[in-house]
């Protein structure tokens, strides 16, 4: 089975806690048996990939607004660091648990190694409902938990990021919590921080950008000229916004239909993101769009365009609409929009999915860019950061379609042999201490 990985500050909301009851560890286990056959790995290097280094189970106490105090249970999974420190984002959800923490760490260990970076993966969460909660109770909670795990988090060991329910706020407490326990600014223990204080520029952007490159360079390869090509994003938050907006300006795509939470439009002539985008700000919705006909979220993954861009929930193209879906790519924008089963049906029918470990790792890239940042102390400017990205897309893509058509497999599958490939040789070239 292939679900998500989990977001590095990407999509709207990728949380995994609706799975159906599978078992998230289970299945992320699950994957590593499956590449490590076709990789013809032994059992003790796939019990390695199998196995979480380090997790950190913390119970902590919150003062709330009321003066009451309460018991938050939080955890840190570090998964694998034989390429570099461990990252990956911190996620604030009622439903977190230990296992999922586990699965999301195991599947940024993919996604840092496929695009390349000097990464091993992690993951954080806190069982809270941030919805529930005043700023200054989630302050606190931050805080408290930022000390707690800070032993294990640091530039050179584990740098957080947001993820679901947290934002630049969130990371900039970290920080500020991290650097006076230490007595000076240390801007690079997290990631996705305010530009004030050692953010990047660019990173707004990085998920959605990430995925234009790559739609960009499949569609080079596939003869598709992107000038006029039909777009259809279904999802028009953060990152399917961005995605929209470049594919529009940068590859000359016409986007005829978007959707979000309450619903979707289409107009075959085309549609003004930038326009949608204003539209959605005054009225909470792109519902209601003037020119545009209302379309359900399940009509729109069905029609007749180029390019589908899955950018809203997990498990959206399912073994019963997947032989309806005529896009020639589908970009997954979001985590874990295709089932296994789904992936079968495009793959026959000839459909390239760009998977999401390699679609929306745009996030993680321009992440590791901050980092390189922070430790510098120089910064880039955004024209340096998105050229620096486009590299990164570009030749990952390259790389994983070429694995693709060696072992006559589909993208997804191509993009873990690629990243399992890397952290195996890592492993090896470094050995077993003592």
């Amino acid at each position: 089975m292939w679900p998500a990985p989990g977001p590095e500050e990407g999509p709207e909301d990728a949380s995994m806690t609706n799975n159906g009851g599978v078992n998230p560890f289970e299945t992320a286990r699950k994957q590593v048996d499956i590449v490590a056959k076709i990789l013809k790995l032994d059992a003790g290097m796939t019990e390695i990939l199998k196995s979480p280094k380090r997790e950190l189970t913390v119970n902590f106490p919150v003062r709330m607004d009321d003066g009451s105090y309460r018991i938050f249970t939080g955890y840190r999974v570090q998964y694998n660091m034989a390429r570099g420190p461990c990252k990956g984002g911190i996620r604030y959800h009622p439903q977190v648990t230990l296992d999922e923490v586990r699965a999301l760490a195991a599947w940024m260990t993919w996604k840092c190694a496929v695009v390349g970076l000097p990464y091993g993966g992690a993951k954080g969460g806190v069982v809270c409902d941030p919805k529930k909660m005043s700023k200054g109770e989630l302050e606190r909670l931050t805080r408290r938990f930022a000390s707690e795990i800070l032993p294990i988090i640091g530039p050179e060991v584990d740098v957080p990021a947001p993820d679901v329910y947290t934002d630049s706020q969130t990371m900039a407490w970290i920080m500020d919590t991290y650097s006076m326990q230490k007595g000076y600014s240390v801007p690079g223990v997290v990631t996705g921080k305010p530009l004030s204080i050692g953010g990047s520029e660019g990173r707004a952007e990085a998920t959605g950008r990430g995925c234009m490159y790559v739609v960009r360079e499949a569609a080079r390869q596939m003869g598709l000229a992107t000038k006029g090509a039909t777009v259809a994003i279904q999802g028009f938050g953060n990152a399917g916004s961005v995605a929209a907006r470049l594919m529009a300006e940068e590859l000359g795509v016409k986007v005829v239909a978007v959707s979000d939470s309450k619903g979707g439009i289409v107009n075959r002539a085309g549609l003004e993101p930038v326009k949608v985008e204003e539209h959605k700000t005054r009225s909470g919705s792109v519902v209601g769009f003037p020119g545009a006909q209302a379309i359900s979220n399940a009509e729109l993954l069905e029609l007749d365009v180029d390019v589908l861009v899955p950018a809203a929930l997990e498990n959206q193209i399912t073994k019963d609409n997947a032989g309806r879906i005529k896009a020639k790519i589908v970009a997954e924008a979001a985590n874990g929009p295709t089932t296994p089963e789904a992936d079968e049906i495009l793959f026959k029918n000839k459909v390239t999915v760009l998977p999401d470990i390699l679609a929306n790792a745009g996030g993680v890239t321009v992440s590791y860019f901050e980092w390189v940042q922070d430790l510098q102390g120089y910064f880039w400017t955004a024209k340096d950061v998105n050229d620096r990205l486009e590299k990164v897309m570009s030749s990952s893509y390259a790389e994983v379609a070429k694995i693709a058509r060696q072992h006559g497999v589909h993208n997804r599958t191509a993009a873990y042999i690629l990243a399992m490939e890397r952290v195996v040789e890592a492993i090896r070239a470094r050995g077993i201490y003592p």
